[in-house]
């Protein structure tokens, strides 16, 4: 009871005393580590030493506590190979040897921190080529950094210890090399010598005077994220002995370590995004037959594009179209516009380009369409009431007639003004236009089977509007064009303009055409007071097809071949002529002679392009004409006797009495 108590007051006090069968003496226990690196890493000899201070080493013996383990006796130099279970915290105590009851307190402890993982020595150097009559430097690390030596070696295995001949020491971690070859580095510390794993080898290579570039194919200005570039070395005295590398240097095939210096850098500029051309057209509007000029244009439209064309098809599903590449698109053509020949109706039409090999295409591009106004039977577009322009408080409506079921209703530029879906199917065939909240746009059907109707452009007014047909007009109709306000009556002169140019003006309301021609096309508007908004009136031709330069020049051609055919008559009819008016006369003698009394003869030309005359026999009482019997034939066959060769077969009427009748040639019933 005494002792604990006594051991008590000597924790209070201080006061090394007796306590639990110990004495506990003033001099103090202090641990010394070595190699004394905060960081130890696991392979790492350690060697612990428990100092008493004031008192000789031969006095004591010595206890050694890790980790809270217990209480082992050890001697005053502890040395172990650190591992995992190093870690941790350790103290000591010395004990008098002549008295095993006294000792010193615990020393303080000390904490040793065990790295389980071998360090692997980094090695680099400030350039990889020797310059002629240069050096590179080395460098090699380790980290943890303190206590380390370096040890270099040279060579493919690292069996090539370096010696001051080889290289020149600047510090530690640092030479200098003048020959080429492949380095490699690792450091050492401790006793005895702890080594870290090799590093990795650095290629140094002694330069030769051949130039190097570097060549990109394609060497476009920019290049997008999917093309396949090549990149190429090129090296002055031939490319057979060398290898080349990305960053472009040349190295000799059968000499190692003889390499160029590393050539310039290109600038590679390479986008993530997937180009988008932009297609325009004209016309936008079209003239049934005419042609459609496309054009696409890419960013750097020369840099190696090929550009391929597609006309749209409607997909009512999804309100998206098809493409199908245009004729002699499947390619691609190198230049970017494309010309469409005998384009009639509306269509719509984009484009997309491509270059490299594999190809690498760009995005299509928006769609793009060609109104037209002409009907296609397949698919039609009506307005009700038909007309181009409306008052904003009309009710409009839209009907798409062909072969299809299925239709939608598109305009353009898009708005919400249609009363039937204009993006999705349309189970029928009219929608309506909200006109309140409707502006001026082009309007067409699309089918369910793809094609496009007849494209119209309907506009809205407040006060005053031109009556005009939204369809073109047939040419050789009737077309009227009149002007109407909100008011009912039109109390004033009307103007109507074609082409900003007045054509009429007095109280008349319309503005009659009775035959429409192709020159009536045009811009029409009409004032009273106030001015109408313009609207085209389009004629189409009679006969669909044929081009309206084409009717003047079947007409020539029908002309040409009337008059070569006329000419062939009036060269026949002189042979026939001469032929008939030179044959010899008859004698006198033979011929009957008419009884001037009893009849007068009347001769005409019956035929221009024959020598035959009508007879008549006239009687002298009646002066009718009368048969001269009834088996005689009214119109009989005249030769002309006793004629002064001289004269024509048109001397007639100087040479009447010279004709008679040839009684051998009549005949009759």
């Amino acid at each position: 009871m005494g002792h604990t108590l006594l051991c008590v007051l000597s924790l209070f006090l201080l006061n090394p005393l007796l306590c639990y069968g110990h004495a506990i003496v003033s001099n103090k226990a202090v641990i010394t580590q070595r190699p004394s690196w905060s960081q130890i890493i696991s392979g790492e000899v350690i060697t612990l030493t428990c100092e008493i201070q004031d008192g000789a080493d031969t006095e004591w013996e010595y206890e050694w506590r890790s980790n809270s383990s217990e209480t082992r006796p050890y001697s005053q130099h502890w040395v172990f190979t650190a591992s995992a279970s190093s870690h941790g915290n350790y103290k000591c105590r010395g004990k008098k040897k002549m008295d095993p009851y006294t000792s010193t307190a615990w020393s303080h402890p000390i904490t040793l921190t065990v790295s389980p993982h071998k360090p692997k020595a980094q090695l680099s150097a400030d350039d990889t080529v020797i310059p002629a009559g240069g050096s590179v430097t080395l460098t090699c690390s380790v980290k943890p950094s303190p206590g380390w030596k370096y040890h270099w070696y040279r060579g493919d295995t690292s069996s090539e210890v370096l010696t001051g001949q080889d290289a020149v020491s600047h510090s530690p971690g640092q030479i200098s090399v003048s020959q080429e070859g492949l380095y490699w580095c690792r450091g050492g510390r401790g006793d005895p010598v702890y080594y870290t794993e090799y590093s990795d080898s650095v290629r140094i290579d002694t330069a030769v005077p051949n130039s190097v570039t570097v060549t990109l194919q394609p060497n476009w200005p920019q290049m997008f994220r999917g093309e396949n570039i090549t990149v190429r070395c090129e090296i002055q005295g031939g490319d057979t002995e060398w290898d080349g590398n990305y960053r472009c240097q040349g190295r000799m095939k059968n000499i190692k370590y003889k390499t160029t210096e590393w050539s310039n850098f290109i600038n590679l500029t390479v986008s993530d995004n997937q180009p988008k051309p932009v297609l325009t057209v004209s016309p936008s509007w079209l003239s049934p037959g005419a042609s459609v000029t496309l054009n696409c244009e890419v960013e750097h439209p020369s840099a190696g594009w090929r550009f391929y064309w597609y006309k749209a098809v409607p997909k009512l599903s999804g309100d998206s179209y098809s493409y199908e590449l245009l004729p002699g698109s499947s390619s691609g053509t190198e230049q970017d516009s494309y010309m469409v020949h005998g384009q009639t109706h509306t269509a719509g039409y984009v484009c997309r380009a491509g270059r490299g090999d594999p190809v690498f295409y760009t995005q299509y591009s928006e769609l793009k369409l060609v109104w037209s106004a002409d009907v296609d039977p397949a698919a039609s577009l009506t307005v009700s009431p038909d007309r181009v322009q409306h008052f904003t408080s009309d009710s409009v409506s839209l009907s798409c007639e062909g072969n299809s079921t299925e239709w939608r209703v598109r305009r353009f530029p898009e708005d919400r003004s249609l009363s039937c879906p204009s993006k999705g199917r349309m189970t029928g065939s009219t929608c309506k236009i909200s006109t309140s909240q409707s502006s001026a746009a082009v309007y067409w059907c699309e089918s369910g089977s793809g094609e496009f109707s007849n494209s119209v452009n309907i506009t809205f007014q407040n006060d005053i509007i031109l009556l005009s047909p939204v369809l073109p007009v047939t040419e050789g109709d009737p077309v009227s064009l009149s002007c109407k306000l909100t008011t009912e009556n039109l109390p004033f002169n009307v103007e109507f303009y074609k082409n900003d140019k007045l054509v009429q003006s007095d109280t008349r309301l319309e503005l009659n055409i009775s035959a429409v021609s192709k020159s009536d096309e045009g811009f029409y508007k009409c004032k009273v007071m106030k001015e109408s908004a313009q609207s085209w009136v389009s004629v189409k031709l009679s006969r669909p097809g044929v081009s309206s330069f084409l009717v003047p020049l079947i007409t020539g051609l029908v002309c040409g071949l009337f008059l070569i055919i006329l000419l062939m008559l009036l060269f026949c009819y002189k042979k026939l002529k001469d032929s008939c008016c030179n044959r010899p006369s008859q004698d006198s003698a033979t011929q009957q002679k008419v009884n001037q009394d009893e009849i007068e003869d009347y001769s005409s030309l019956l035929h221009d392009d024959f020598c035959l005359y009508e007879t008549i026999r006239v009687s002298a009482n009646t002066g009718h004409a009368q048969p001269t019997d009834e088996s005689s034939n009214m119109t009989s066959s005249v030769q002309a006797g006793g004629l002064d060769e001289s004269r024509g077969c048109d001397d007639t009427e100087e040479n009447s009495d010279y004709y008679n009748v040839n009684p051998a040639a009549a005949s009759g019933p």
